[in-house]
């Protein structure tokens, strides 16, 4: 097994972004990943849930119910703290994340909405404005409020792609790490620990799936009926696919190429979240 392609999503719901190495915090977190949020104005503060900071993702822009986020083509610039967004090949906005480009990346994106399918999601009284939280290069707009590393061998997805109407591929499940030469659904039988590269992590538990993975990630259609198919198709009393992982001592670097080893192993399914 190995490491066949790397992701992280500089902000919340939008384009991944494809890496060749990624860098793992001691935390636990995907340094770049999830850096900047755009949120409704009644989610604009954290949630405590078990003692750390959450953000609900029901309260900012998610493929979860807003499936067209899907056809904006994003790019993050971290060392300008500069972002571009593109929709159907055209530029929607390209600016800085000074607190004057801020209001001009929110102002885009809420008129490209509300002239859009999604509409809807922002007629609600406590919706708007819509605004841009993250400093750029804090990790901290996971759906999880411990963050965590995700991963799914590409053999799960294949099994999906292969009795979907639709296409499936990688980029629908959005996670970090993506195993190569592993059966269909042998990760959700990982316990213990699993050795990528140099970093040693643990297995938390298996990812319960939402709606995000039916949405096109080039139209931004729901298209494929995975929650269903999932459990219907394949047995599964969750929607499940793919796991979540912590570092057991300390982070470091995960490069595309690096071995995948199973160091404690068991048949038995992880819970789902």
């Amino acid at each position: 097994m190995h490491v066949r392609a790397l992701f992280r999503h500089p902000v919340k719901g939008f384009t991944p972004e494809s890496c060749d190495e990624l860098t793992v915090q001691d935390d636990g977190r995907v340094a770049g990943d999830r850096v900047l949020a755009f949120r409704f104005a009644r989610g604009m503060a954290p949630v405590m849930r078990d003692g750390l900071p959450s953000w609900p993702k029901r309260d900012g822009l998610a493929l979860m119910d807003m499936p067209s986020l899907a056809r904006a083509r994003l790019s993050f610039d971290a060392h300008a703290q500069r972002l571009r967004i593109e929709v159907d090949g055209a530029l929607l906005v390209e600016d800085g994340l000074d607190d004057d480009g801020r209001r001009r990346i929110e102002d885009a994106v809420t008129a490209w909405l509300a002239d859009g399918p999604d509409a809807a999601r922002l007629g609600a009284d406590d919706a708007l404005p819509l605004r841009l939280l993250g400093d750029g290069r804090t990790s901290a707009f996971q759906d999880r409020a411990r963050g965590f590393v995700s991963l799914h061998g590409d053999g799960s997805v294949r099994a999906v792609d292969a009795a979907s109407e639709a296409p499936v591929d990688d980029r629908r499940f959005r996670s970090n790490i993506v195993v190569a030469d592993v059966p269909a659904w042998a990760e959700l039988g990982w316990t213990g620990r699993i050795r990528i590269g140099t970093v040693e992590f643990e297995v938390v538990k298996a990812i319960g799936r939402c709606a995000a993975i039916m949405a096109n990630p080039d139209t931004g259609v729901r298209d494929a009926r995975l929650l269903r198919l999932l459990t219907s198709g394949f047995g599964q009393e969750e929607a499940t696919l793919g796991v979540l992982l912590l570092p057991v001592a300390a982070g470091g670097v995960v490069r595309v190429g690096d071995p995948v080893e199973v160091l404690a192993e068991s048949v038995a399914a992880l819970p789902v979240d």
